[in-house]
């Protein structure tokens, strides 16, 4: 699974509910059989990886 989504302040910097909830979404996706991918956070003209970055 890959999740997505954007920051509309332009600013792609993972928020602590971001980091948080993507570590819920590692748990949950491992209970079920399911590997996330990534988390890709959208911004203005740029994008970061969660996964690249090391927040899981």
């Amino acid at each position: 699974m890959i999740c997505a989504h954007n920051h509309p302040s332009g600013v792609p910097t993972p928020s602590t509910e971001d980091i948080e909830v993507t570590k819920r979404i590692v748990e949950a996706g491992y209970i079920i059989g399911i590997e996330l991918i990534d988390h890709v956070i959208i911004g203005d003209h740029q994008f970061i990886s969660m996964k690249e970055k090391g927040y899981f």
